[in-house]
């Protein structure tokens, strides 16, 4: 059984760039958990609960910084391997408002798969 988040909207202060600091910006992360057979009980106690992945990614892009999308893809996934223990995690972040060398992107992502 998969827990998938898609498009999950958080606002954060990441990035190399002194504007992205200061004014922040939207990322999407696209999120999915192998959890086995967990909440086939129809419990919410024997489930992963999607509020609170989602909580712990808000969590952790408020209280960090990071410069790359590497490091908020990876942290993210890290974190999420060690609070709902799934088998697997894959995480994308994505960064819509990016605009490589005067050229127009619809966003720019990094993806991250833990065991």
């Amino acid at each position: 059984m998969i827990v998938e988040l898609a498009g999950l909207h958080v606002f954060g202060y990441h990035g190399v760039e002194e504007e992205e600091h200061r004014l922040g910006q939207l990322f999407l992360f696209d999120v999915q958990l192998e959890v086995g057979d967990r909440g086939s009980s129809d419990r919410i106690d024997d489930a992963v609960d999607y509020t609170h992945v989602a909580s712990a990614i808000r969590e952790l892009s408020n209280g960090e910084h990071f410069d790359l999308l590497e490091a908020l893809a990876a942290r993210t996934a890290g974190l999420l391997m060690e609070r709902f223990s799934p088998e697997w995690v894959r995480v994308r972040v994505r960064k819509p408002q990016v605009t490589p060398a005067g050229m127009t992107v619809e966003y720019s992502a990094v993806t991250v798969e833990l065991p």
